[in-house]
């Protein structure tokens, strides 16, 4: 028997609204954290742009306001995952991203051995792909936090010189433009991924196809912790 919205399954966890022939993947706080931090970091990456190369620096001018909203906007871009900490349900998908299991080594080998069909690919809300990407942007963004105070306030730490900080901070600034292109690249290839995002439901088909191990079903409505973590 299907549950019903408002239950709980045997584990106590909540039992998602679902539409039908949809399921639930996000609610409104994991869409609003996830917009709002995207925003900021393309902030980030155009005042930079606009700082960083001198064709494009000539062309926008006013330098100060450019540093100043790319010293902000840096400074703000943890602000969204903070208060998404008062929610349950984003507090659950960051304890799944945090979570490494013995399907996601399958994933990662499947992936690298170029095998497509779903059986191959074992995932549960995240794939092994979601999670990397989530804890290498994260360490990202606390590197260049700190190398763009230590830049802002000279002398904060005097045995690091100003010119190291640069070089991390520039250095890290390109490498995230790449992984967040190819993000986005992977983003638009994934019509169904971006309608999850945007309204919170995905088909139950895609979710068949690409997350089988977290997808509800009627003998488990929901999963709340996946298994065979490692």
């Amino acid at each position: 028997m299907r549950s019903t919205a408002g239950s709980t399954t045997p584990t106590g966890a909540p039992v998602l609204p679902e539409r039908p022939g949809q399921v639930r993947r996000f609610g409104p706080v994991q869409r609003m954290v996830h917009r709002a931090t995207g925003w900021l970091m393309l902030l980030c990456l155009v005042t930079a742009a606009c700082l960083y190369l001198g064709p494009l620096a000539e062309l926008v001018g006013r330098r100060h306001l450019m540093a100043t909203v790319h010293e902000w906007s840096g400074i703000c871009l943890p602000v969204p995952s903070l208060l998404g900490l008062a929610s349950p349900d984003f507090r659950a998908d960051l304890r799944r991203l945090n979570r490494f299991a013995v399907y996601d080594r399958q994933w990662l080998r499947a992936v690298r051995r170029r095998r497509t069909w779903p059986e191959a690919r074992p995932a549960g809300k995240f794939n092994a792909g979601q999670k990397i990407y989530a804890g290498w942007i994260a360490g990202a963004v606390l590197v260049m936090m700190f190398t763009g105070l230590l830049m802002w306030f000279m002398g904060l730490l005097p045995f690091i010189s100003r010119t190291s900080a640069i070089f991390v901070h520039d250095c890290l600034a390109w490498a995230i433009a790449v992984v967040l292109i190819g993000h986005m690249r992977k983003a638009y290839q994934d019509p169904e991924a971006r309608l999850g995002m945007r309204t919170g439901y995905v088909s139950r088909s895609w979710a068949e196809r690409h997350h089988s191990r977290w997808l509800p079903d009627d003998r488990r409505a929901a999963v709340p912790d996946e298994p065979d973590v490692v």
